[in-house]
């Protein structure tokens, strides 16, 4: 018993959901696409599970943030899949892939085989066993990756009003998860190895006003130290958590936010595996030319600083996916993934964005005693390689981003670009265009600010050059070698 499509996407994450949109864009016939997922329910926006569906009030719930309403753009339910004769075959876990054969073995036997494969997994959650820490299972310990996990937290938030909980992790998801939790009128504590919040991205300036914002609404921080056990109640149900450093908390409700692992298993030994996922090249193709990746689980090639990456974004997955059907259905105008790295968060009055590459120089600008706008750029080797923005508008995200893509050079010395903080990005976007000269087309077009300076030479020129002296060297060959002919 088996099923044959033209394309198939495996997973039903956000990535699926916007690479559905783009089939359809791109004229897709009815019946030639299948989406295979172990969840239940059709592709949703992941973002919403830490923040609107945990609101004591009026919490979000699907339809309502079916993809890819995060992108301002249509709402995919399921009756749009089946309009769009796009097959969804949801609740399915598939048990081993053939990469060679080009065909999929669901954990119900059924055989699906493909065209074209989109591999859009995704990443688990890692479990305290992995650390050697059990008691996963716990009716009140909970995760946070997909639906499931969601409505768990949310049934035992419930329950734990004017309780304590303990969040282990101080990422992403122990940030967003400890101010829901505050909103519900929690007792949080978060606990982490590292010496502030979000380590991978911000500084401990950064980190240190989030932090006391935070600790006016009445959160706890314990750092430099890791969980190593529980302690139960008759029940089964966790009433403490342990620390390595000697503490014991009291709890009625622990969340772990403690990383992911992309879900590559099925392909390992078939395709090619780097920096932890599925390498793909600029149009996200693997080593099988059938088969693309995107999303958390697709390591691609980040232009901009001339390396292989894995990100873990949901905004990263979007552009990708999208990029993946542009290079299957019209590969001959789809260019490279020129993409740039983009994260965001929003908790209590905060809104923050950050574009690039957090390394090299930090400088820091903007009010950070008012904590409602400020921001820092990363420096390296002389250029802007990376850029943060809290509180901006979206003029100034997008000045910020814009910036950012340029990498332009930075002939200031870091404390004038303390100073000039916004207006240095509001330059270089200013002058990244470089005006027409059409009076003097062999001379060098050059642009310069205090901070910034942008040159174009104009190739019309040497290429009208190169071509005359081309073309007088065949001349030359073409008279010898007759001469030569004649003589033979």
């Amino acid at each position: 018993m088996g099923r044959a499509f033209v394309y198939v996407i495996l997973g039903g994450g956000v990535a699926a959901g916007y690479a559905a949109l783009e089939f359809t864009r791109r004229g897709v016939s009815d019946g030639e696409l299948c989406i295979i997922s172990e969840e239940p329910v059709a592709p949703y926006e992941r973002p919403a599970l830490s923040k609107g569906f945990l609101l004591p009030e009026a919490p979000a719930r699907l339809p309502s943030f079916h993809t890819c309403v995060g992108a301002n753009d249509e709402k995919l339910t399921p009756k749009w899949y089946k309009d769009h004769g796009i097959e969804l075959v949801l609740g399915t876990r598939v048990k081993s892939v053939d990469v060679r054969r080009k065909t999929l073995l669901s954990s119900t036997g059924e055989t699906i085989s493909y065209k074209f494969l989109i591999i859009a997994t995704g990443a688990r959650a890692l479990k305290l066993e992995e650390f050697g820490v059990e008691g996963s299972d716990a009716e009140n310990v909970c995760y946070l990756r997909d639906l499931a996990d969601a409505n768990r937290l949310a049934t035992v938030i419930q329950s734990s009003s004017n309780g304590n909980a303990v969040v282990i992790g101080g990422g992403y998801i122990g940030m967003e998860c400890a101010a829901s939790l505050v909103i519900n009128k929690i007792n949080v504590t978060m606990v982490f190895p590292e010496a502030h919040c979000m380590a991978r991205l911000f500084t401990p300036k950064i980190a240190t006003l989030y932090e006391d914002y935070y600790r006016t609404k009445g959160v706890k921080f314990i750092k430099g130290t890791v969980l190593t056990s529980f302690e139960f109640d008759s029940n089964g149900k966790v009433t403490a958590v342990n620390l390595k450093d000697g503490n014991q908390l009291p709890a009625d409700l622990v969340v772990v936010g403690i990383g992911i692992r992309p879900n590559t298993s099925l392909f390992e030994g078939q395709l090619t595996i780097e920096k932890g996922g599925i390498k793909v090249n600029s149009k996200m193709q693997s080593s099988d030319s059938s088969v693309y990746a995107i999303g958390d689980v697709a390591t691609f090639p980040v232009k901009l600083f001339g390396e292989m990456r894995r990100l873990e974004h949901v905004d990263s997955a979007r552009k990708s996916a999208r990029h993946a059907v542009s290079s299957i259905m019209d590969p001959v105008k789809t260019g490279e993934f020129d993409y740039l790295p983009f994260f965001y968060s929003r908790v209590f009055a905060f809104s923050w964005q950050f574009y690039g590459d957090p390394t090299g120089e930090v400088v820091h600008f903007g009010d950070y005693e008012d904590g409602k706008s400020f921001g820092a750029y990363w420096v390296k080797k002389g250029h802007l390689v990376g850029s943060f923005l809290e509180g901006g508008t979206k003029e100034e995200y997008e000045i910020i981003s814009k910036a950012t893509k340029l990498k332009p050079a930075v002939t200031i010395d870091l404390e004038e670009l303390e100073k000039e903080g916004l207006k240095f990005a509001e330059t270089v976007v200013s002058q990244q265009i470089v005006p027409e000269v059409k009076d003097t087309p062999s001379s060098e077009m050059v642009k310069q600010s205090s901070s910034v300076v942008m040159m174009k030479k104009p190739l019309y020129v040497w290429h009208a050059a190169t071509g005359v002296v081309v073309a007088a060297s065949v001349a030359a060959f073409a008279f010898w070698y007759g001469r030569r002919r004649r003589r033979w």
